[in-house]
């Protein structure tokens, strides 16, 4: 049946509905648009959010076509083909998409979470061939009368955009557990895309909120007159899907989660990136998907119900078998006539997606039988936030990944490299690496400083072949500890919004202990800003290293529409701030700080350290082993954190203190030297 009202209204839902029951719901925004709860399904997951992005860009960008100014471009074009296709009586010819997977992960090992396995990106791409071709025999194929090859197929990339040979598959390591939609299209996007005119470019993350299945960017238009075509920014331009929810359980294994592992996530996204709409059209029985052989649809379908009727004002029965529905993976395998006129269309206009057509990357070049590839690795773990290293000294690892690119097996390579072109350092591998396949390699690196880290690979399996691909750099930071702190008492506030029951957190030590907890908390009904929920004092020993831990079940933090929460660590009279942080850390974060932590070099004479008599009354004597130079200065604080004493030190017989002015209490001394510092308590008389 024809559907006869043009695209206005693009909002659905993608929140997962809270476990816990709230005193009113929570409503949320996707690129800050409201979302309706309606096209949740009922084991909380979000099927796609395409359309919701849709109407972020336009409201982004005012040269991007709207959807009314969108389909009238578009209209005219389908009819004309339509049209030349009866007349000829011939398909057009098999269009092929060189595609580039982004494996975007948090240094996890090979095949492991987010960082999933070839095996499993490649089954990804053998479900979009079986769906877009109707290949008879797989999951893809059907016997509905209206049910097409769209003759649209993929095929991974084999050459990258630097001429070098690639299997398609891009493992960036970004340093972050998890992202937001935001964050995937502000940071991973434009850090990784490849030129979007001739590769379609495929992520696989760890979204932030993990009821989230994918989103796609609709395609720029060409060709309208009187308006710019430019609507959409190319490093953006793309697929994404939640890492779980992209490849095939019955083609590999990996860590999928049913109903959505059968790769009908990105065979919807594409579907999307090409440019259908869904089947009800995101706005019920009155508006249209532009394809008349979809019946009409009221809202989407979840699960695999059959001779479900979501429109009973208009006859006939939902196909719930369209790729462009929400139901589950095992119950898609449809694209009709009319879905492939519209994508067969785009293809042949639309700004991004013509240049396909005619790129040559999915084609081999010629390869060597000797040839490594190097990429150096994000330095993740060498900054401030990193944990509990002391840093500084001594030697670290820097981690790179050799690839064989080459038509014979990689037994042996040899990789030089150096920060800022100095220092040079040689590592020989050996092992057996076949055609496209890697390995991690962590470097040793002495003394580290911070720069820039070269790599090179001087030798594969004698010579090199290929010298294009053989040296990779990246920005190096020296790692430095946390923070360090010369009291020992601080106190933690934290203020919560309105949901508190999302909210919990820790505070561990270097063992691994929690010394400190708290969460789930209440859960207000009112829109104000939640009371203070903690506001505690604590006292923590000295010589160790501190994380704090904060986490919200939901995924958006303690900001901002449900009040402006924050938490801080700070000095018991509050003019110290050891860590804070505002309310919009989404899932979660984590501090560190130390308390009169020691270097790992000195620590033994540090700890030889000592002060006598104890408790003291007027005079308070200093020991220093010998060995331990003579720190510049002493201080004396309070138990408050405040100074209430200090003295130049200039010879051994300044190590002797007069207490006399001092009242009656507990204070602590700090001795500092090179780095090195020890806080020592002393009861005064």
């Amino acid at each position: 049946m024809k559907k006869n009202s043009l695209f206005k209204a693009i909002v659905f839902s993608f929140l997962c509905l809270n476990a816990f029951a709230q005193s009113e719901t929570k409503t949320k925004k996707v690129f800050g648009i409201p979302v309706k709860a309606e096209n949740i399904s009922s084991n909380g997951h979000v099927r796609c959010f395409s359309s919701e992005y849709e109407e972020y860009l336009q409201s982004i960008n005012s040269k991007r076509l709207t959807d009314v100014q969108f389909e009238a471009w578009l209209a005219p074009l389908v009819e004309q083909y339509k049209a030349t296709q009866i007349l000829s009586s011939e398909s057009g010819g098999i269009i092929t998409i060189p595609v580039v997977v982004h494996v975007i992960h948090n240094g996890e090992a090979y095949g492991t979470g987010p960082n999933i396995t070839d095996e499993q990106v490649e089954s990804q791409i053998t479900v979009m061939n079986q769906d877009f071709r109707k290949i008879i025999g797989t999951p893809g194929y059907n016997t509905n009368t209206v049910g097409v090859d769209t003759q649209i197929q993929f095929a991974l990339a084999k050459v990258d955009p630097n001429g070098n040979p690639t299997n398609g598959i891009n493992r960036v390591n970004l340093c972050q557990a998890s992202w937001s939609t935001g964050n995937v299209d502000g940071v991973v996007k434009p850090a990784t895309s490849w030129d979007p005119s001739q590769y379609m470019n495929m992520w696989s993350v760890n979204f932030s909120d993990a009821s989230l299945l994918g989103y796609a960017q609709f395609p720029d238009a060409s060709g309208l007159l009187g308006l710019n075509t430019s609507g959409g920014a190319a490093n953006t331009d793309g697929v994404v899907a939640g890492y779980k929810f992209f490849g095939s359980s019955a083609i590999t294994t990996g860590e999928f989660q049913a109903p959505f592992d059968r790769g009908r996530t990105m065979t919807h996204e594409v579907g999307h990136w090409i440019g259908l709409r869904h089947i009800w059209g995101d706005g019920g029985c009155s508006v249209d998907d532009f394809c008349a052989d979809t019946p009409v649809a009221g809202s989407p379908n979840f699960g695999c119900v059959e001779g479900t009727n979501t429109c009973s004002i208009q006859p006939g029965l939902d196909m719930i078998e369209n790729y462009m529905d929400y139901t589950d993976d095992t119950c898609m395998n449809i694209f009709t006539q009319n879905q492939k006129d519209r994508m067969v269309v785009i293809m042949n206009n639309a700004q991004r997606r013509v240049s396909l057509k005619t790129s040559t990357k999915d084609l081999p070049i010629a390869l060597f039988a000797n040839d490594a590839e190097i990429k150096v690795e994000k330095n993740c773990n060498a900054s401030s936030s990193s944990g509990c290293s002391t840093g500084g000294s001594g030697s670290i690892n820097q981690r790179v990944s050799l690839y064989n690119r080459g038509t014979s097996n990689l037994t042996s390579a040899t990789i030089s490299y150096n920060i800022n072109g100095s220092g040079v350092q040689t590592f020989n591998w050996t092992g057996n690496l076949a055609t496209n396949k890697f390995i991690y390699i962590d470097l040793p690196v002495s003394n580290p400083v911070t720069g820039t880290f070269n790599a090179s690979i001087t030798a594969a399996n004698g010579t090199d072949q290929r010298a294009s691909n053989n040296t990779s750099s990246e920005s190096f930071s020296a790692p430095t500890g946390p923070a360090n702190f010369s009291f020992n008492n601080v106190l933690y506030t934290l203020v919560g919004d309105r949901y508190g029951a999302e909210t919990t957190w820790e505070l561990k030590n270097s063992a691994g202990t929690i010394l400190y907890s708290g969460g789930p908390y209440t859960n207000l009904s009112s829109n104000t800003t939640q009371n203070l929920v903690t506001n505690q004092s604590w006292s923590l020993a000295s010589n160790d290293c501190y994380t704090f831990t904060i986490n919200d079940s939901y995924g958006d933090g303690i900001c901002c529409a449900y009040g402006a929460g924050y938490y801080n660590i700070k000095s018991t009279d509050g003019t110290v701030t050891l860590v804070s942080g505002t309310g919009s850390f989404g899932t979660g974060e984590n501090k560190f700080f130390s308390i009169n932590f020691l270097s790992t070099d000195s620590f033994e004479l540090a700890e030889q350290i000592f002060i006598y008599p104890n408790p003291a009354k007027d005079v308070l004597n200093i020991s220093i082993p010998s060995g331990f130079e003579l720190p510049k200065n002493i201080e004396v604080h309070n138990n408050l954190g405040q100074t209430v004493m200090t003295k130049i030190i200039s010879n051994s017989s300044d190590l002797i203190l007069n207490t006399s002015s001092l009242s009656n209490g507990v204070y602590f001394i700090t001795i500092e030297k090179n780095a090195i510092k020890k806080t020592l308590k002393f009861i005064k008389e």
